[in-house]
């Protein structure tokens, strides 16, 4: 017979568990390794020890990679290099304030809808099929070119567009939930409504939640650089990775490096959440052992 009181996984903490099933995810750890290098890219931009990304030298227009610009210059002279340190920040700024808006607006909506049912649900969820009509991207756009070409409005466009994501997420897994033994325990003894949500349910329906916001932020990065490659984003001279593209490829023969260098920052680093958020979803799933 088995003995299951001496089995480490049975026996570990919880949070040890995650932590051992996550850490024996290669891919995973790649991914967290990528996101971790540029976060801190982002972070340390303003102390690194790098050109001006706003100074231009009409001597040294579109130069090659070279020991002077390690990643060359754009059209009137800036480092890419710079440009492209300070450009993280929009990018990752953009994924991670897209999807809290998505996060602040869609998990109440999805509480909501998921617990009372009703006519209540019925509004939630055809409002929300209403916006999942129109693709993810399109959304964006239409909503970007309405609110007017800044960052800030189209983290608001991106942000709008994800809400339905979240808000169809989270009424599935509350009304699975909501059905167990200890929801009913609770209202059996006269919780309030209030308290079973945030006591009870919300936090048995945060780990898909988490990986789903995980999964968005890499398509709230493609949508910022969408954006801003069309003009919507990100507002010249201000550093952007899509801007930057949009720029780079009226020169793709004259300087190729110029779109080279945004091109895979942005592909490492959506490939990044996206590993992260594989690995937190095999981490989090209690079948998994």
């Amino acid at each position: 017979m088995i003995d299951l009181t001496t089995d480490p996984v049975l026996t570990a903490k919880p949070e040890s568990r995650v932590w051992k099933k996550f850490r024996s995810h290669r891919s995973a750890l790649l991914g967290g390794i990528l996101v971790a290098f540029f976060v801190l890219i982002a972070i340390a931009a303003p102390v690194l020890p790098i050109p001006d990304p706003f100074a231009t030298d009409w001597g040294a227009v579109r130069q090659a990679p070279s020991w002077a610009h390690w990643m060359g210059t754009d059209e009137i002279g800036r480092d890419v290099m710079s440009r492209m340190i300070w450009g993280a920040q929009a990018s990752l700024l953009a994924g991670v304030v897209s999807v809290g808006i998505a996060v602040a607006f869609g998990v109440p909506l999805g509480l909501v809808a998921g617990y009372f049912g009703g006519w209540t649900d019925a509004v939630i969820s055809r409002c929300t099929e209403a916006l999942l009509a129109a693709p993810f991207l399109i959304l964006a756009i239409a909503l970007a070119a309405f609110l007017g070409p800044s960052l800030t409005n189209a983290m608001i466009a991106i942000g709008i567009s994800a809400t339905p994501i979240f808000i169809r997420l989270t009424r599935g897994q509350v009304i699975s939930v909501k059905s167990e033994d200890y929801v009913d325990s609770a209202r059996a003894i006269g919780l309030p409504t209030r308290q079973i949500l945030s006591r009870y349910i919300l936090p048995n329906v945060l780990p898909p939640i988490l990986v789903q916001a995980t999964l968005t932020i890499a398509t709230a990065i493609i949508a910022e650089a969408s954006l801003s490659f069309l003009g919507l984003g990100q507002q010249p001279p201000e550093p952007s990775w899509g801007s930057m593209l949009n720029t780079a490829k009226n020169f793709l023969n004259q300087a190729p490096w110029m779109a080279l260098w945004p091109g895979i920052s942005i592909f490492l680093v959506v490939l990044g959440f996206n590993l992260l958020g594989d690995g937190l979803r095999d981490a989090l799933d209690p079948r998994e052992h």
